[in-house]
């Protein structure tokens, strides 16, 4: 029987602290190290390295926080069968475009291009986002055999347009979008 024990208010508050901080000095600069992060944050470096052993491992926690935001968000906004998936696909795109540098220390912290959820956050978009698809699909707004599969593969591309600055990212969800309208 596994007896794990809830962190501490002190420690939660900290830990928040640290993600805040290493969240504003990623949007600074790609390079920003963990003592940064410490000092911004108000802690001891030995606090962020009790939470994070390294860059990488602070990096995912982020992506974790932003995935869930994005969860969060989709729960409270896009469950209603009113376009829900269209709301998430351009919060997504808002997300994206305003914070850039995160993605950016995601995919380095990664070693690959795109910084996509996995785990449990994926488990979680997943399953907001079948609900808001189905939604969707019941008003008669979105065509009946789209996908979570299909929705991901607009996040990809939307990604991409962000990250590579290939055009407007408004534009080509615009564009994308026709094609998730109901077929006659």
């Amino acid at each position: 029987m596994s007896t794990e024990r809830k962190p501490r208010a002190d420690a939660e508050r900290n830990r928040a602290r640290v993600l805040e901080a290493a969240r504003a000095l990623l949007a600074e600069h790609d390079d920003v190290q963990l003592p940064e992060i410490a000092r911004v944050a108000g802690v001891g470096v030995g606090t962020v390295y009790r939470n994070f052993p390294d860059r990488r491992a602070l990096v995912e926690a982020l992506a974790e926080q932003r995935f869930a935001e994005i969860a969060e968000y989709a729960r409270k906004r896009c469950l209603d069968g009113k376009s829900g998936v269209k709301r998430y696909l351009r919060h997504v795109g808002e997300v994206l475009s305003g914070d850039r540098a995160l993605s950016s220390a995601i995919e380095t912290a990664r070693g690959s291009a795109g910084s996509e959820p996995r785990g449990d956050a994926l488990a979680e978009l997943e399953t907001v986002l079948a609900q808001a698809i189905a939604a969707d699909q019941a008003a008669g707004v979105l065509r009946a055999d789209c996908t979570v599969g299909d929705v991901y593969l607009l996040v990809g591309c939307l990604s991409s347009v962000v990250r590579t600055g290939s055009g407007d990212w408004r534009r080509f969800l615009e564009l994308a979008l026709e094609g998730l309208l109901p077929r006659d």
